[in-house]
């Protein structure tokens, strides 16, 4: 017998997984071909801090984090959006928006990722005019375009 699946917190991070040279890590949607993006993910509990699940994240979607001389920073910025009907399954019923918590996760130089295929198929690093072109939600390009001005404080 299998146990239901509870449903997605709508609360989430964002991390944008980039290089001091601006370069971008995008990785391709196993369940959307040709949706590419950064690192996402809903908090696990209502009580888990924005900064562990970025974490988390990021080593349980590329393996990448500390040990590879990772740097979080907290960009103290939220955002709430429109969770995509094909996505709201997901979701206690009612539950149309999502509050976003954006991070950067600075990397010395570019390292390939560990996928989890069942997630993501392919990754690319690119300078970040072409990272936030090939994003294909919005508000991940938006963030994206904010790294420039984000490293020159």
């Amino acid at each position: 017998m299998s146990e239901a699946r509870p449903f997605k917190i709508p609360r989430s991070v964002l991390v944008v997984i980039h290089t001091p040279a601006l370069e971008v890590l995008l990785i391709e949607r196993a369940d959307r071909p040709g949706f590419w993006q950064s690192v996402t993910g809903s908090l696990d509990a209502e009580d888990e801090p924005p900064a562990e699940a970025a974490w988390r994240e990021a080593a349980e979607e590329t393996g990448l984090g500390a040990a590879q001389g990772g740097v979080l920073s907290d960009w103290r910025h939220e955002i709430v959006y429109t969770i995509y009907p094909h996505w709201r399954h997901r979701y206690a019923p009612g539950v149309s928006t999502n509050t976003e918590h954006w991070f950067g996760l600075v990397l010395p130089e570019p390292v390939a990722p560990v996928l989890n295929p069942r997630e993501h198929t392919a990754h690319a690093w690119l300078p970040w005019e072409r990272a936030a072109e090939r994003c294909f939600s919005p508000s991940n390009a938006e963030a994206i375009r904010t790294l420039p001005g984000r490293l020159a404080r």
